[in-house]
C-alpha cells in the first residue's frame, strides 16, 4: 500500500459520517471500559498521516502512544511481516524455536547501554515486561520489595497497576492491590515544593529515607524508574537525579530497572533515555516502538540476572510471537538505517522554540518540557500553577476538529503531549504545530 499523501486534508467534519456510524456500532458491541481519544475509524496510515474512513487526512502527533515511531506502515516492517506470515504465524517459542526471537534478542543486547554480557526475554505487552522484570529481580536478589515513584505509570495488570501512581482511571475500583510495592517522590521540577534547583537532591534524600528506614534496603529487590515519565506528564528529572539513584542502588545491592517502554528506541534523541546522563541500568524494559505496531515487549538485562530464573519460569503462549519479531526487526532496521535518533533531535530543534514561545506569551502555559520527539505543554490557570485539565481537554478537542491527533496526559490531566512519528516530514510537523499554537492562543 502506498504511503498516504503527507498533508492535512479535511473532507468532512471530524468525526465524519462513516466514523460516526461505526462508532454507534462500537457502543453496542465493545465494553465501555475502553476509552477513546478521537472517535474516528482508520482506513490507512503512514508517515505522519492517518486517513480515516471518510477520507480525512489527519496529522498524527500521537504515534499510537509512541508505538509507530517508524510510521504506521513502514516498508521494512510490512515486508518482513508479510514474509513471516507466509512462513508461519505461531509455534510458541517454548515449544519449538525460531530465529526471529533470537535475532531480536541479539539486537537488543547490542543496542541497550553497557558492554557487559546481556540476555533478553521477549513478551507481548509493556506491562508484561515490567512484571517480568520484577519477577527476575526478586529471583536474583531473593528480596520481595519493589520501589516505584510518584507520577509513575507502569501498566494495567494487578502488579503494574499497583506500581502506577494515578488512581483514576487506572486503579479506581480494582483493589486490593499487590503487596510489597512502595512509593517515593519523583523530582517534578515544575511542581517541586520550594526551589526546583534542589529537587534532585531532595527527592533522593526522601527516597533514601523511605528505603533505609521504612522498607529496609536489604528487603528491596529493585527500584523501577521511567527515565522520563510518560503518562505522568512527560516529566524530565533534573540533572543528577538518575546518577544519584544509580549510585544509591549500587551501594545497597538493589537492582535498577529502567522502564523505557515509552522513551526507548530513539524517541528522546538517544537510543534510550537513560543514556542522556550515562546511566546503565541492570535491566531495561522495552515495548511500544519495538514492535513497529505489532505487540512485542522485552526485558534486557545483565546475563547473570536474567539467568536467575529457572527454565519454565518465564514465558507466555504469545511471548515473542514470530510475526511480531519480524516486525521488530523491520522497525529496528528502519531506526538505524534512517538514523531516527538524530531525527528525534531534529524534531526537538524544530518544535521546542515554538512551544517555548507559547510558554512565554500565553498565561495558560505553565511549563514546556521533554526531549527529542517526546514533548509536552502543561496547562494551568493564568498566573498560577493550578492545573487546568479542562483547558487541556478543550485544546485537544479543537485540534481534533482541525485534523490533528493530540493526546492529553499527566497526573492532573492537564498536559498536552506530542509523540509524532519520527518519520514525519518538517512541513507536516509545522502544520500540526500551527494548529496546536492557534488553539492554545485562542484559549489564552
Amino acid at each position: 500500500m502506498d504511503t498516504p499523501d503527507q498533508r492535512r486534508i479535511l473532507r468532512t467534519a471530524i468525526p465524519g459520517p462513516m466514523s460516526t456510524e461505526l462508532h454507534r456500532r462500537r457502543e453496542t458491541s465493545v465494553a465501555d471500559g475502553f476509552g477513546v481519544t478521537l472517535p474516528v475509524f482508520v482506513d490507512r496510515a503512514g508517515g505522519g498521516i492517518i486517513v480515516d474512513v471518510d477520507g480525512n487526512h489527519l496529522i498524527d502527533l500521537a504515534s499510537g502512544i509512541a508505538v509507530t515511531s517508524v510510521g504506521a506502515s513502514a516498508p521494512a516492517v510490512v515486508d518482513r511481516v508479510r514474509t513471516q506470515a507466509q512462513r508461519f504465524t505461531h509455534t510458541c517459542f517454548m515449544v519449538t524455536e525460531y530465529d526471529g526471537f533470537v535475532d531480536v534478542a541479539e539486537a537488543l543486547n547490542r543496542l541497550t547501554p553497557g558492554d557487559h554480557p546481556k540476555k533478553t526475554a521477549l513478551f507481548t505487552t509493556g506491562a508484561e515486561a515490567v512484571e517480568n522484570a520484577v519477577k527476575i529481580a526478586r529471583a536474583a536478589t531473593r528480596r520481595p520489595a519493589v520501589v516505584v515513584l510518584d507520577h509513575a505509570y507502569h501498566g494495567r495488570t494487578l502488579l503494574t497497576m499497583t506500581m502506577t501512581a494515578k488512581n483514576v482511571p487506572y486503579k479506581d475500583g480494582f483493589g486490593p492491590y499487590a503487596p510489597e510495592v512502595y512509593r517515593a517522590p519523583f523530582p517534578y521540577p515544575y511542581r517541586w515544593p520550594g526551589c526546583s534547583r534542589h529537587a534532585a537532591e531532595e527527592a533522593l534524600d526522601r527516597l533514601r529515607d523511605i528505603v533505609l528506614t521504612q522498607v529496609g534496603a536489604d528487603r528491596v529487590a529493585a527500584i523501577v524508574v521511567e527515565p522520563i515519565q510518560g503518562e505522568g506528564g512527560f516529566i524530565v528529572p533534573p540533572p543528577g537525579y538518575l546518577p544519584g539513584l544509580r549510585e544509591f542502588t549500587r551501594a545497597h545491592g538493589i537492582l535498577l530497572v529502567a522502564d523505557e517502554i515509552q522513551t526507548g528506541l530513539a524517541r528522546t534523541g538517544d537510543m534510550f533515555a537513560c543514556e542522556h546522563e550515562g546511566i546503565v541500568p541492570d535491566m531495561i524494559c522495552t515495548a511500544k516502538a519495538l514492535g513497529g505496531g505489532m505487540p512485542l515487549s522485552a526485558v534486557t538485562g545483565r546475563a547473570e540476572l536474567m539467568d536467575a530464573v529457572a527454565a519454565g519460569g518465564l514465558g507466555g503462549t504469545y511471548a515473542g510471537n514470530p510475526v511480531a519479531c519480524a516486525a521488530a526487526l523491520g522497525a529496528l532496521e528502519t531506526i538505524e538505517r534512517e538514523n531516527l535518533v538524530q531525527r528525534a533531535r531534529a524534531i526537538e530543534t524544530l518544535a521546542m522554540p515554538r512551544l517555548d514561545d507559547l510558554r512565554k506569551t500565553c498565561p495558560i502555559v505553565g511549563d514546556v518540557r521533554g526531549r527529542g520527539a517526546m514533548l509536552a505543554l502543561e496547562l494551568v490557570r493564568p498566573d498560577t500553577t493550578e492545573p487546568a485539565p479542562e483547558v487541556a481537554k478543550a485544546i485537544a478537542a479543537r485540534c481534533h476538529t482541525d485534523g490533528v491527533v493530540a493526546l492529553v496526559c499527566g497526573t492532573y490531566g492537564n498536559v498536552i503531549r506530542m509523540l509524532p512519528p519520527l518519520t514525519i516530514d518538517d512541513a507536516l510537523l509545522q502544520d500540526g504545530l500551527d494548529v496546536l499554537e492557534t488553539n492554545v492562543r485562542s484559549l489564552s
